[in-house]
């Protein structure tokens, strides 16, 4: 009885202490154990003055497409003349594919990234696969948080942008609605989002 009752012991404490560092990993990184678990989502941070803390491990949501504008095609004077690499966060994701609109706290993330330089007028140049565009250096990000409250005054999106070089910024503010969001209002097929462009929110 004392060696079946010691093992209750020893099993009942790891999972006590299984609980506690479970707990002390919840309030150390939220972001990671959020991610983890199938029922959670990632959710926006904002640091205590307001400003968007540049979301985590964002090269592991769902890619939703990449256009590209380079200077070569645009008089050398592209506004974004990279590769427009673009995630949305898994869950908000999966709760558009059901409802077909963008739920509160959706973050669209925009990865820039460079072309190779040119070889030819156009500026293309010759790879294995062809003649054509291909992706350079990394070149900063922009990132995009639906809230209809927070962000009212722009149609219900917030645009922040965390610096169009490397590194990208840790924290950025929220841009004016004549920087971003009065183009999207224009322009972007469904509510300031580009589905034109991504075939699978494009429904």
């Amino acid at each position: 009885m004392r060696f079946r009752y010691f093992g209750i012991m020893i099993v009942t404490a790891s999972i006590a202490s299984g609980g506690v560092a479970t707990k002390l990993l919840a309030q150390s990184s939220p972001s990671i154990v959020a991610q983890a678990g199938s029922e959670s989502c990632y959710r926006p941070e904002y640091t205590a003055s307001g400003d968007l803390v540049l979301p985590k491990n964002f090269e592991r949501w769902v890619y939703v497409g990449s256009p590209v504008t380079p200077n070569a095609l645009n008089d050398g004077k592209a506004s974004f003349p990279e590769f427009h690499n673009v995630y949305i966060e898994p869950c908000s994701y999966d709760q558009y594919k059901k409802t077909h609109v963008f739920p509160d706290g959706t973050i669209m993330f925009k990865e820039l990234q460079l072309t190779l330089s040119g070889q030819n007028p156009d500026g293309s140049r010759t790879e294995p696969s062809g003649r054509g565009y291909f992706p350079g250096a990394l070149n900063g990000a922009d990132v995009t948080v639906k809230d209809t409250k927070r962000y009212a005054g722009s149609g219900g999106w917030g645009f922040y942008d965390f610096n169009h070089y490397e590194p990208k910024a840790p924290t950025a503010k929220v841009e004016p609605k004549s920087e971003c969001a009065f183009c999207h209002i224009a322009s972007a097929k469904k509510d300031e989002v580009w589905t034109q462009f991504y075939p699978r929110l494009d429904n």
